[in-house]
């Protein structure tokens, strides 16, 4: 099972690499504009999508690879997901129709500090459940000592 961990780290490394790239453009080489655009928002959500579900499968297969999850665990992991989805919710509020700014042509899009703020929320609150899941777990121990 050490190749599943070790393609979560890969998976986790390329989510935050995806992630900085969606926070600071400039560093590809690309001219940053005004304002952040929906392929920014959309950059940064699947770099932490990516980041959270690498640290979920690494989790899994490095400290409880052939044992079920107990029922503290399920709920670590239900609330990363949930959190994930609150932070897509959040960040796509306008684009989806139910944020504070509509979209028109003429504005574009325009990425609020209540959307910030959600976003990083919803991030911290994945997070929790990635160590909710790590923490309440029981490893193999077959050490007989």
């Amino acid at each position: 099972m050490p190749r599943v961990a070790q393609f979560g780290i890969a998976l986790g490394a390329l989510g935050a690499v995806l992630t900085f790239m969606g926070l600071f453009p400039g560093v590809t080489g690309l001219r940053p504009t005004a304002g952040i655009g929906i392929m920014q928002i959309f950059s940064i959500l699947i770099g932490f999508l990516l980041l959270i579900l690498g640290a979920l499968i690494y989790v899994k297969f490095t400290f409880y690879a052939f044992k079920p999850a107990n029922l503290a665990q399920q709920i670590g992991f239900r609330l990363a997901l949930t959190g994930l989805l609150f932070a897509a919710m959040t960040g796509l509020s306008d684009v989806l129709g139910f944020g504070s700014h509509a979209i028109s042509s003429e504005s574009g899009t325009l990425f609020g500090v209540l959307q910030a703020f959600g976003i990083i929320g919803s991030f911290l609150i994945a997070s929790i459940g990635v160590l909710i899941y790590a923490v309440t777990g029981n490893p193999d121990t077959d050490d007989p000592s």
